[in-house]
C-alpha cells in the first residue's frame, strides 16, 4: 500500500501544543535555534512582535501539527524547515511546504492544509488538516442525511396522495 491508498478518502488531522516559557528558555540558551528551525520570513515576523517567544512557540506547534496531519512526523526525510508558516493578504496563517514535505504531500494527494493557531499566556497551540483529493471526492459522494430524509418524506407523501386519490371512473362519495 502506498501513501495514496493509505489516505484515500481520509483527512489527516494534527494538533500540537508548546509551552511558551519553554520556547523562551530555548531561544535564550540556543540563539542558533531560530536559524536552524525557522525561515527568514518566520523569524522576521516573530522578532517584530512584542512577544517573539509566543509567536515562535505557535509556529513550532504549527510545524509539528502539519507533519502529524501528514501522518509522518519529522521522518521520511522531512525537516523542520520543510514546513513554513506564512500569512496571507488578510493575515491568516497558511502553510508553505518545501523539500521532502512538499513531495510527501503530493504523493498523498494533499490538496489543502488549513491551519489554525492560538495561544494563551502560557501555551501555544496549532491544528492542521491534510485534506486529500480522495477525501474531497468522498465528501462529494456523501449524502446529506437531512436532504435524504426530506426526499424520502416527499416520496412517501406522494405515494399516500396517490393512494388517497379517487380511481378513474369512481363516483365522488
Amino acid at each position: 500500500m502506498d501513501g495514496n491508498e493509505a489516505l484515500e478518502g481520509q483527512v489527516g488531522l494534527g494538533v500540537d501544543i508548546v509551552e511558551i516559557a519553554r520556547m523562551r528558555r530555548i531561544l535564550e540558551r540556543t540563539p542558533r535555534f531560530r536559524e536552524r528551525v525557522f525561515s527568514e520570513d518566520e523569524r522576521a515576523y516573530c522578532d517584530a512582535t512584542a512577544n517573539p517567544e509566543t509567536h515562535y512557540a505557535t509556529r513550532f506547534a504549527a510545524k509539528e501539527a502539519v507533519v502529524k496531519a501528514l501522518g509522518t512526523g519529522f521522518s521520511r526525510g522531512i525537516g523542520v524547515r520543510d514546513v513554513e508558516v506564512r500569512r496571507n493578504a488578510k493575515g491568516r496563517p497558511v502553510v508553505a511546504l518545501h523539500g521532502r514535505a512538499k513531495e510527501v504531500a503530493r504523493e498523498q494527494g494533499v490538496r489543502e492544509l488549513p491551519l489554525s493557531l492560538s495561544y494563551t499566556h502560557t501555551e501555544a497551540v496549532a491544528c492542521a488538516m491534510a485534506i486529500t483529493e480522495g477525501s474531497v471526492r468522498a465528501a462529494e459522494k456523501r449524502v446529506d442525511p437531512m436532504e435524504e430524509l426530506a426526499k424520502q418524506f416527499k416520496e412517501a407523501r406522494a405515494l399516500l396522495d396517490e393512494m388517497d386519490a379517487p380511481a378513474p371512473g369512481d363516483a365522488p362519495a
